[in-house]
């Protein structure tokens, strides 16, 4: 059984999809991933990536936010 920790919800103005970021814990082998869940009315595209690909994709996105102020 895995346990699952909501870190944060984010509603797009534009558009209007819905960003769910959660924790999921595998208790089986102790590993923990990022879930992304991204709603676009009733279609749901989910990824659960590793903390280095999730550092690597944060660095991207807050280098693209810096530079788009």
């Amino acid at each position: 059984m895995s346990k699952i920790t909501e870190i944060c919800k984010i509603q797009v103005p534009l558009g209007g999809q819905q960003i769910e970021l959660q924790q999921i814990d595998h208790a089986e082998g102790g590993m923990s991933l990022l879930r992304v869940r991204i709603r676009e009315s009733r279609r749901f595209t989910i990824f659960d990536i590793d903390p280095a690909t999730a550092a690597q994709w944060a660095d991207a996105m807050q280098q693209w936010a810096q530079e788009n102020k």
